[in-house]
């Protein structure tokens, strides 16, 4: 995807990040799903000095979704409702910590505001509307082969 606006994309591995954090909550799995999705955006970034801070706002999201997922899990069930929530907070939270980062480290092209509303927002759209199509149909995958009992 083509950056969109003063160089920045969305961000569309954090789709796949949290669907590993919601088929495999485990600290380890979301320790590596945070670090190796970090590293591979550092590596794809179209932001000027963006590499630093995703390898710094990766782990913190995933974290964070995970105390979410958590928390979520003590009141109901995952269904696709609670998992595109949890999606949609991800990815704000996400490109909230990146831009912050960012302005800290190297600097924003554009102010604040104008790169959530212009990245982020549209980011989390998208997000969510693709974790309420993936996330039915890999977790009846995973249900009907038993690939979860097997990676656990």
């Amino acid at each position: 995807m083509p950056p969109v606006l003063f160089g920045m994309k969305p961000d569309m591995m954090l789709t796949m990040m949290f669907l590993g954090i919601l088929l495999f909550p485990g600290i380890k799995n979301v320790l590596l799903l945070g670090l190796t999705t970090g590293a591979i955006s550092a590596l794809t970034t179209g932001f000027p000095g963006g590499q630093v801070p995703n390898i710094i706002d990766k782990p913190i999201t995933a974290f964070i979704i995970f105390g979410l997922l958590l928390l979520v899990r003590n009141v109901t069930t995952v269904k696709t409702p609670v998992a595109a929530a949890l999606t949609a907070v991800g990815t704000l939270v996400s490109g909230i910590i990146f831009l912050s980062a960012a302005a800290l480290i190297v600097g924003l092209p554009g102010g604040l505001m104008a790169l959530i509303v212009g990245v982020v927002l549209p980011a989390t759209v998208v997000n969510t509307i693709v974790m309420v199509v993936v996330y039915p149909i890999v977790n009846s995958v995973l249900k009907r082969t038993s690939i979860s009992a097997k990676v656990s």
